[in-house]
């Protein structure tokens, strides 16, 4: 088994506020939650309004599933139309017994 975790930091260059804040990431991780079937959260950066940092994982038996799985969440969110700036981004792939 396989535990993959991708860590996405964010900047929300035209928010105005953590209510906006807030309304962008809801609708980032309910649809790439449901359409690649990864748990999504904020996981650092909650009192910046202007910047986010998601944490993503996926659990799979295969080892290239799993990075081929957060490559494309990552490339999903580039390519989408989030009002969103991928900062940066690290993908680990954790084997686990």
């Amino acid at each position: 088994m396989n535990v993959g975790v991708c860590k996405i930091g964010l900047r929300l260059p035209e928010n105005l506020s953590l209510k906006g804040k807030r309304r962008v990431l809801k609708s980032i991780t309910t649809r790439v939650g449901s359409q690649f079937n990864v748990s999504v959260a904020e996981v650092d950066d909650q009192d910046l309004w202007q910047l986010a940092t998601l944490g993503i994982c996926c659990v799979s038996n295969n080892k290239r599933y799993t990075n081929e799985v957060l490559s494309k969440v990552v490339d999903f969110i580039a390519g989408s139309r989030f009002e969103v700036e991928i900062l940066n981004y690290e993908i680990e792939i954790l084997p686990v017994l």
